[in-house]
């Protein structure tokens, strides 16, 4: 550490070098300027009086740094102390930072200490940008000209080689109330950075190979897909950044026939904080902004920044999926959707984890007593009796007939009422709708299904979804009480996002990915509304259905249109990281040894029932059976065909079913030896009756005879308690499952959507 000189005051003299550094900075200007010329001033005999009036500054920030330049001479005074001020202020970089700030540190004054700014300047752009605690609840984007007071959504991310601009989406409304857990952390964000930047180097070396005749004219083209895929928004294109080449009209063109308007960044902010900004803003305040649209984002730039510069690949264009339409709009026929009473949770209001521990008791038991409670959970006596009087006031518990005791006074037994609650449940296959109106104790009130072709257009499929729910509730009407209705499941195949309620990719479904199904139906059902992989929301119902026999570790084969595995383990449903845990068909391939040229594991045939099985028992040699008129149709049909072929001998079906049964016990083994259980349930609309002695025989020999652990436990392989509607059934346990299933950490993240009452 370099000596401290000394204060030179009157007649005082400063070393010759670092005279010349000072009279170099304080010519050069900059920050640096103010501090040189207060040691030099100093040095020639001045007070610090006359310093301050001779730079026009404070008496303080003089002696400041003559104090700095005592203590750390030069190196002090090119660092800037905690209580300066920057330059500039990027209010960008504010705005980031206070949306993106961990376990609520983004105060004005937490931001103000990490970025050197002063408490004032942090609150006065938070209120610029509306997002203060007692401004509106929509943000303001100071842009030039400002866009509308109104939701925000980042809609797409135009790049070539002369111009970057933002697409942002608009729409007049009560926004949403966030979402937890949809929040970028700084990973993504950096991710995302280093995306950006590629493109750019991508975008301006293929600028200095000449002009692409396509770019030119491939912004309005963009902008005008915009405008049609996104007609119930308003959009506006904001230039973040453009060459002197650039063709700056293009915007205003567009902006002319009616698509955009055309917006600059804020002057106080650098293109690159605007963008995290305007991401940061997004994602905190709509749950359809997840982490996977901004993967998307970053993948899509990073395929530009790889693409090989002779291809045709001029810019990049990428636009996201069509959000949610706009909240509390009322979409049903005749009207009365949104007057509907289906309002949640009222008297079902669980104020403490004990209370949920009593009912997850009384559940599993079906009755017991007060002591015998007491005794199971290690509650005291004297709280179980609280706990259970408060339930029976509000009708979740009923006494049954009391029982003789040895000694003292009859005990009293409790149960669950089973019409204390209800919850709707939906199945999404697709091939068929179903609905179905279960109790607290899983009986099935009321259940319709409704044909659903692949190809039908999604607004129509979504609006087909919520006729079919309202409809179920209606029949259901005079056996459901309406203050113990608590809310409404969605199963869909897999892969989904759950924080977005965004279906991905399903299998057979294709016009319907990327669709934010969950946020569409909340328009149409003012109740709680959730939303899981159909496997694990048949594990679910399993467990809730199951009570007792259930009430350990296992895993679920669900052999639906694919195969899929539902996760309960250590107390809870296992949905992994994304919620898509238990995707089942790569591990098959893996166990089979069937991987693709480019090393991805196979998509296998024997992992899709109703396709495969038809298919073997042909290639075996079984003649084809013709479908009953007005009886199910496509694979489902064949499969069924298949299905009472091999149970009444036929040896082509036979020999059909059990393949497939032996490739899923292959899969089923990897999964048996990976989590060291030893209960697998099997059920879905493809574990009939007639092939389900095939697979329980084939996967239960497969999973007791080679695991490694096989010397010390054997594995249970069992048929569902679930009927046939085993997804929808399980679709609406899981708004049981959130509302009463006793759990340390992780319950509020399931049960956000649920009010408290």
């Amino acid at each position: 550490m370099p000596e401290a000189p000394k204060d030179d005051g009157p007649g005082g003299s400063l070393p010759p070098e670092h005279r010349a550094v000072l009279h170099r900075w304080a010519e050069e200007g900059g920050p640096l300027a103010t501090r040189a010329s207060v040691v030099l001033l100093a040095a020639d005999g001045l007070r610090d009086a006359e310093i301050s009036r001779r730079l026009g500054v404070s008496r303080q920030t003089v002696g400041t740094w003559r104090q700095r330049w005592t203590s750390a001479g030069i190196d002090g005074l090119g660092r800037r102390p905690r209580t300066g001020r920057p330059a500039t202020v990027d209010e960008a970089e504010v705005v980031t930072r206070t949306l993106l700030a961990p376990g609520g540190s983004g105060a004005s004054r937490a931001v103000a200490r990490e970025l050197g700014l002063s408490h004032a300047t942090v609150a006065g752009i938070r209120r610029r940008w509306r997002l203060s605690p007692d401004e509106t609840p929509v943000p303001s984007v100071p842009t030039r000209p400002p866009l509308p007071s109104a939701e925000v959504w980042v809609m797409g991310l135009y790049v070539d080689p002369w111009r970057a601009v933002l697409l942002a989406g608009t729409r007049q409304g009560a926004p949403r109330q966030s979402a937890a857990g949809t929040v970028l952390g700084s990973d993504e964000l950096a991710g995302l950075d280093r995306a950006v930047e590629a493109a750019l180097t991508a975008a301006t070396a293929r600028g200095t190979d000449g002009d692409i005749p396509s770019a030119p004219g491939g912004l309005a083209e963009y902008l005008a897909e915009a405008g049609r895929g996104h007609p119930d928004l308003r959009l506006h294109a904001i230039t973040l950044w453009e060459t002197p080449a650039a063709d700056g009209g293009l915007p205003q063109r567009a902006a002319s026939e009616g698509l955009v308007t055309h917006h600059r960044i804020p002057a106080r902010s650098t293109w690159r904080t605007f963008l995290r900004a305007m991401i940061a803003l997004d994602s905190t305040s709509h749950p359809e902004s997840s982490r996977r649209v901004y993967l998307d984002l970053a993948a899509e730039l990073e395929r530009y920044a790889a693409a090989r510069p002779d291809t045709p690949c001029a810019a990049v264009r990428w636009l996201r999926e069509n959000v949610a339409g706009p909240p509390g709009t009322d979409h049903s026929a005749d009207g009365t959707a949104g007057s509907q009473s289906w309002s949640g949770v009222n008297q079902i209001d669980l104020g403490s984890f004990n209370e949920c521990v009593v009912i997850e008791t009384v559940r599993l038991s079906g009755t017991i007593t007060r002591g015998e409670i007491a005794h199971r959970t290690g509650l005291t006596q004297q709280s179980v009796s609280r706990i259970a009087r408060s339930l029976l006031d509000r009708g979740i518990l009923i006494e049954d007939a009391q029982r003789r005791a040895t000694s003292g006074k009859p005990r009293t037994p409790v149960r669950l009422c089973g019409t204390a609650a209800h919850a709707l449940g939906i199945h999404i296959d697709p091939e068929v709708l179903t609905a179905v109106v279960i109790d607290l104790d899983g009986a099935i009130v009321r259940t319709r299904t409704r044909p659903v072709s692949a190809d039908i257009d999604p607004a129509e499929f979504v609006e087909r979804v919520a006729a079919l729910g309202r409809e179920t509730l209606a029949e259901a009407r005079g056996s459901v009480r309406e203050d113990g209705f608590l809310g409404i499941g969605v199963a869909v195949p897999g892969p989904v996002d759950t924080a977005s309620g965004t279906v991905l990719g399903p299998p057979l479904m294709s016009a319907w990915g990327d669709l934010p199904l969950l946020y569409l139906l909340q328009d149409h059902f003012p109740c709680p509304v959730l939303m899981e992989k159909d496997s694990t929301a048949a594990a679910a119902g399993e467990r809730w259905i199951g009570r007792d026999r259930r009430a350990r570790d296992f895993a679920y084969l669900y052999l639906g249109t694919g195969v899929g595995t539902g996760l309960y383990l250590n107390g809870d449903l296992y949905r992994g990281i994304s919620a898509n845990a238990g995707e089942f068909g790569q591990l098959c391939a893996i166990a089979l040894g069937r991987v693709a040229k480019d090393g991805r594991p196979e998509i296998l045939p024997e992992c899709n029932p109703p396709v495969s099985v038809p298919e073997l028992a042909a290639l075996g040699g079984m003649r084809p059976v013709p479908a009953a008129p007005g009886g199910t149709s496509g694979s489902t049909a064949a499969y069924l065909a298949v299905g009472e072929a091999a149970a009444a001998g036929d040896p082509a079906a036979a020999a059909a079913v059990r393949e497939v049964a032996q490739a899923v016990g292959r899969g089923a083994l990897g999964m048996v030896d990976l989590l060291d259980i030893d209960l697998i349930v099997l059920g879905g609309p493809f574990f009939t009756e007639d092939v389900a002695d095939f697979y329980l025989d084939e996967i239960a020999r497969t999973v007791n005879a080679f695991p490694t652990a096989r010397r010390l436990r054997r594995v249970a392989v069992e048929p569902s308690v679930l009927s046939a509607e085993a997804a929808a059934v399980g679709a609406a346990s899981t708004i049981f499952h959130a509302t009463f299933t006793p759990r340390l950490r992780g319950r509020e993240s399931r049960a956000r959507h649920l009010p408290a009452g």
